[in-house]
């Protein structure tokens, strides 16, 4: 018994110390609980557990990257679209007043909220303030992307092709003279391309400077290995001359180069023939005008002046009315000078003549036109002025314009000559003799109508003529619609001056079936007929170089013009491909110093961030 009972204390004893140990331990457990480490430590392994669902830290960390940089390229999209429309329009992107509290912050941050509008995405989005993308430094880049991205296009269709043309022409641009660079090529799919390369800024206006410019442009888009196999210009001496001039110099680096004097602007030369012929000038000194080209609206389009001589016949009566109105000792002058029926005859001769060539004008300024279809042109017009010195001819101007003249009661003089004029106590510096009326159908076709004909025909005989009458040939006989077409002995001069190897076995089959002679064809079609698209870049160059926007740089009027002139292009380019460009650009500018970027951006209201901007690219 007493065994038992110590036995029985023993167990109470040790039920009541194991209590409170258990006790002890609970507390000690739930202090862990409650401590840093253990909280981490549970932390890691309810991360450690989730990777079975959602994968481990990195692929998280990958994951939140990638969404971060889908919203900012899809905000760059955004930007590229408002870039793209602005340059493609030719419209100004900056603002005199770019600041928050401005009512007009410029059209491209004017137009980026306007989208805001509209786009769901853009209200719910908020970019960084270092990596907005709306600075001008921004703006520059952007463009500047896009611009490379058009150009690189152009240049990746010419390696294909594997041959081009150069054409250049230098316009003044208020201060400074721009050399227009374009180039014509024949793309894959058979299409003659006419594409604008870009503006360069002259430093010398001698034939060496403007020759080494279109070189420099040449080798900066890595264009040597293509051959060049023609170069159009102006007729000036600095870019004809045979010995010193621009085409003797690049000929020297691309000798198969041939030099084409740009047929529009031959036909102007033509025209300027005709229309300072002696005869008009006389009129013009009779109304008291300087001797000038019939009222030349734009130097560039030349076909104006069939369309200010057909606008004074048509508006002739009002003319005379207004003048008639004005009552002034000028307006009363060139009115008596007007009534005249020489002066009406020779309005009614200069509006058949130009009108007739008016339509090779046109022509002569399109992109796709071939040499060969040029000249053939050029020979229905001068056959058609040569069979126009018919009586019949002449008295069908004589006929409209004495209608003319009875419409407006203007009346033949009367008597076969007049009166020696006297010039008592004056000093003259021409003849003052006696001058002839004109009465009659046969005195105005031979005194007017004819040698303005005939001086034309002249004109138009001799030039059109500047490539050589054996390349000439072998153009022509590219074309299917010749008589020589496929002709083995006219091909053989264009062969061997483009180092083609031509097959007589091949000229067989070709007769018989479409002509497969493609290196030669392709050479006929690239040759240029003008430079007329260095022309219309001078037309956007005014357009985008206004007075307002006169403190715009070299580089971004380059950009800003391959954009405007080669818009076509825009649609086919891919703006992620413009976006990955526009990051690559940032990259190259790192080494800016950061301070000198602040001062920047304090001035333009957009801190541009530099460092941060390019990580966000990435």
């Amino acid at each position: 018994l007493h065994k038992k009972q110590n036995i029985r204390a023993n167990k109470d004893a040790l039920s009541c110390s194991g209590f409170l140990n258990w006790k002890r331990a609970l507390e000690s457990f739930r202090e862990h609980e409650r401590s840093a480490l253990h909280i981490s430590t549970m932390t890691c392994w309810q991360s450690f557990k989730s990777t079975k669902t959602h994968g481990d830290v990195i692929e998280q960390l990958k994951t939140a990257s990638a969404a971060e940089i889908s919203e900012r390229r899809q905000y760059l999209h955004l930007i590229v679209a408002a870039t793209t429309f602005l340059g493609k329009q030719g419209i100004p992107f900056r603002g005199h007043d770019e600041q928050e509290s401005s009512q007009n912050q410029g059209n491209f941050i004017e137009c980026m909220k306007l989208l805001k509008q509209f786009d769901p995405f853009l209200q719910e989005y908020t970019p960084p303030s270092h990596t907005t993308y709306l600075s001008h430094f921004s703006q520059n880049e952007m463009i500047t992307s896009i611009s490379q991205e058009i150009t690189e296009s152009i240049i990746k269709q010419m390696k294909i092709a594997k041959m081009y043309s150069v054409m250049a022409d230098e316009a003044r641009d208020r201060c400074t003279e721009q050399l227009a660079v374009c180039v014509r090529f024949v793309t894959q799919q058979g299409v003659v391309r006419e594409c604008f390369l870009g503006l360069r800024r002259l430093q010398g206006f001698d034939a060496k400077s403007i020759a080494d410019e279109i070189e420099a442009m040449l080798q900066s888009h890595n264009l040597g290995d293509l051959l060049c196999v023609a170069q159009a210009y102006g007729g000036a001496s600095v870019m004809s001359g045979a010995v010193g001039g621009v085409q003797a110099r690049f000929r020297e680096r691309h000798p198969e180069a041939v030099y084409v004097h740009c047929y529009a602007h031959e036909l102007n030369l033509v025209l300027n023939s005709l229309v300072n012929h002696n005869k008009f000038i006389e009129i013009q000194k009779e109304l008291g005008l300087r001797p000038s080209e019939l009222v030349q609206l734009s130097t560039t389009r030349w076909a104006c002046q069939v369309r200010s001589v057909n606008a004074v016949l048509n508006n002739l009566s009002a003319i005379l009315a207004c003048l008639s109105n004005m009552n002034t000792s000028m307006a009363l002058g060139i009115r008596s000078k007007l009534c005249k029926t020489k002066t009406l005859y020779m309005l009614v001769m200069f509006s058949k003549l130009l009108g007739i060539t008016e339509g090779l004008h046109r022509y002569l300024q399109g992109e796709s036109l071939d040499l060969s279809k040029a000249v053939q042109y050029k020979t229905a017009v001068l056959q058609t002025l040569t069979e126009l010195r018919t009586d019949s001819g002449g008295e069908d101007v004589f006929r409209r314009a004495m209608a003319l003249c009875e419409a407006n009661d203007i009346q033949l003089p009367v008597g076969p000559r007049q009166k020696q004029k006297r010039y008592d106590g004056f000093v003259v510096e021409s003849a003052c003799g006696s001058t002839s009326n004109l009465t009659t159908s046969d005195e105005f076709r031979q005194q007017l109508f004819y040698p303005c004909l005939d001086r034309m025909v002249e004109e138009l005989t001799h030039r059109f003529s500047g490539l050589g009458e054996a390349l000439m040939s072998g153009i022509h006989a590219c074309n299917p619609t010749t008589e020589t077409f496929l002709s083995e002995e006219a091909l053989k001069s264009l062969a061997s001056h483009y180092k083609i190897q031509l097959k007589p076995e091949e000229l067989l089959v070709a007769k018989n079936m479409f002509p497969s002679l493609k290196a030669l064809f392709q050479v006929a079609l690239t040759i240029p007929v003008s430079s007329c698209s260095c022309e219309r870049s001078f037309s956007a160059l005014r357009r985008l170089h206004t007075w307002l926007r006169n403190t715009m740089g070299q580089d971004r009027l380059n950009d800003l013009a391959i954009m405007s002139i080669e818009k076509d292009n825009l649609n086919d380019i891919n703006p992620d491909s413009i976006i990955d460009r526009f990051a690559q650009l940032k990259d190259k500018d790192t080494n800016i110093p950061v301070e000198q970027e602040r001062l920047e951006d304090k001035r333009r209201r957009d801190d541009e961030g530099s460092e941060e901007e390019v990580k966000s690219r990435s």
